[in-house]
């Protein structure tokens, strides 16, 4: 009886604690919050001065004093304290107002995080003052957000392309029967763009600059009509300032090892799936959700190497929170399917 009266006073949340943004979703609002999931901190006086889309800003262009952090690195913590802070300065934004009593939280994490990367999270959310933490592996909460018959005997194969790790696995029967998690996303495809440009065109660009270029013109697969893209950075070798001409087919060769990096774990997932769960999936296809499902053309890529028909959810960069947060609606109905 108390715990349904703390029930009423208290907020229930779902939130998808990535490593390029951080989302959360309350049962009543639905997607409340969509920040990058920065830190900036005054490293002198050890204080916290921005977080999300403020914090974002200020990446590269800090004195000495203030650094921009990002916490979470490869889908799991890399920072402790400063990943608290960002989860209780979110939590506070999305709880405006009096709290009654905690609330709790479902946070999804990567298939491959380990038990010691679990006990990180949790403690992050308990200090940040939720009372309980769920745990929802990635690919089943994007199959859940797609609306797959994840209960029944049937097999999904879902690819989740978030902006540090690369989650394929097969779902049945609330679980996931074989999987591959691999640390190549999108940030990854950032840093081969950085690469590629100071190679190729001897300028020096920024992670920001170079996570433009890939959404304006970066494909997996040939475009209808050539796209270019001028590019501002720092002369490699005079260090001035500099402007290059970039097009599509340049980004693409730039992408190439990452894009075959993520059809390398479709292979190998697929290579473990049971024969029966591999007819089920020649059926229906493969679900591909995540950032990285934005990338041009890299559904046609999948399709041509696999054979199989792809399909990229409506909207692939909150797939992974409308599985998160729909579980909340009937915690019992979706029980088997929190992995603590």
């Amino acid at each position: 009886m108390l715990t349904r009266l703390l029930g009423m006073f208290s907020k229930h949340l779902a939130m998808d604690l990535g490593t390029a943004n951080t989302l959360m979703y309350t049962r009543a609002s639905g997607i409340v919050l969509n920040e990058p999931s920065v830190v900036a901190v005054d490293v002198i006086k050890n204080k916290v001065l921005a977080v999300g889309r403020e914090a974002r800003e200020y990446m590269g262009r800090t004195p000495q004093r203030i650094k921009a952090v990002r916490p979470m690195r490869d889908g799991v913590i890399a920072d402790f304290d400063v990943t608290k802070n960002m989860i209780e300065f979110f939590i506070r934004k999305v709880l405006q107002g009096l709290r009654i009593v905690k609330p709790s939280i479902v946070i999804c994490v990567p298939t491959g995080i380990t038990q010691v990367e679990k006990r990180a999270v949790v403690e992050a959310a308990h200090l940040a003052g939720v009372r309980e933490v769920l745990l929802i592996e990635e690919p089943m909460a994007a199959a859940i957000g797609a609306n797959l018959p994840i209960h029944e005997p049937l097999g999904n194969l879902v690819v989740d392309i978030g902006g540090g790790t690369t989650e394929v696995a097969v779902i049945t029967m609330s679980a996931i029967a074989c999987a591959e998690s691999m640390r190549v996303a999108g940030d990854a495809m950032n840093h081969a763009i950085q690469r590629y440009l100071q190679d190729t065109f001897q300028i020096v660009v920024g992670e920001n600059m170079a996570e433009r270029v890939k959404m304006l013109i970066g494909s997996a697969a040939p475009l209808p009509q050539p796209l270019i893209a001028e590019v501002a950075g720092k002369d490699a070798v005079y260090g001035s300032p500099k402007v290059v001409r970039v097009s599509d087919s340049h980004i693409r060769e730039a992408l190439r090892e990452t894009t075959n990096a993520i059809l390398s774990a479709i292979f190998k997932t697929l290579e473990k799936t049971p024969p029966e769960l591999a007819a089920d999936i020649a059926h229906n296809g493969a679900l591909l959700a995540g950032g990285g499902a934005l990338l041009k053309g890299l559904d046609q890529l999948i399709a041509r190497e696999t054979r199989l028909k792809v399909i990229v959810d409506d909207d692939p960069l909150t797939t992974v929170l409308r599985g998160t947060g729909r579980t909340l609606e009937d915690k019992e109905f979706y029980s088997r399917v929190y992995i603590n």
